[in-house]
């Protein structure tokens, strides 16, 4: 059934897969973040509560889904390292961290943008924001590990452990707003079947939340396929590639 998986297990292979894909989703990005934030920052109505303050959402949330999303990615990738010694797994895990690092930072920094104005203050110990630091950190922790080693293997298992330990922080943030009692609002777009806010808001967030999922999916791409260049530094086939744009 997964056979057609076998031959992306080759370095070579997943290196020129991940380059036919990579047009695609730069292209993609590009056209669905100029649509979704043109849509959002100049055609959405102002919220009747927040005035135009609230446009920072379509930057905040995005950020903050795919700051979970990439990091269980990332977890995925280190179990599928650690149990079954797949080395471009644990390329994938080192390419994405810091990709979801700066996600998750960006959503720190327009959560507190928008929290100023909305609570006076730029930051409290909620238990959102608290255990979306601790991701942060969790980010900042797996990055020192992979790079703490002079031995990939060694530094891969280090990280992953840290990584898959770390995955119990995904449903703390997800469930905080349920659990605790806290400012931050409680669920609004994850509730797709009926979502807490109109949907000429709601159309153009899915648009922009599209946009940045296929930005990190170019960011990613690009990482991933330095992470196997410089893994397979002495293959011949990466010599080659090397040759080869040296002659244009």
């Amino acid at each position: 059934m997964w056979k057609w998986l076998h031959p992306y297990a080759n370095p070579e292979v997943s290196y020129h897969f991940t380059g036919k894909l990579l047009p695609w989703f730069k292209y993609l990005a590009l056209i669905f973040l100029t649509v979704g934030l043109t849509w959002a920052l100049l055609f959405a109505p102002p919220d009747y509560q927040q005035g135009e303050s609230f446009r920072i959402f379509y930057l905040h949330v995005p950020a903050s889904i795919l700051s979970m999303g990439i990091y269980l990615g990332m977890a995925i990738a280190a179990l599928s390292s650690l149990v079954w010694q797949l080395k471009l797994a644990d390329a994938s895990a080192a390419a994405l961290a810091p990709v979801g690092a700066v996600f998750t930072a960006i959503a720190l920094f327009t959560g507190a943008a928008w929290g100023k104005p909305m609570w006076g203050t730029w930051w409290v110990w909620d238990a959102r924001i608290t255990s979306e630091l601790i991701l942060l950190f969790l980010y900042l922790g797996v990055i020192a590990l992979h790079n703490a080693f002079e031995d990939k293997a060694l530094a891969g298992k280090a990280a992953g452990i840290l990584a898959l330990v770390g995955a119990i922080n995904l449903p703390i943030i997800h469930y905080s707003v349920e659990w605790w009692n806290t400012l931050h609002q409680g669920a609004t777009v994850t509730k797709f079947g009926k979502p807490a806010m109109s949907l000429d808001m709601y159309y153009p967030f899915l648009v922009c939340l599209f946009g940045f999922g296929f930005l990190v999916a170019t960011i990613a791409s690009i990482r991933f396929r330095t992470e196997i260049l410089a893994r397979n530094s002495v293959r011949p086939w990466v010599k080659t590639l090397v040759l080869a744009k040296e002659e244009k």
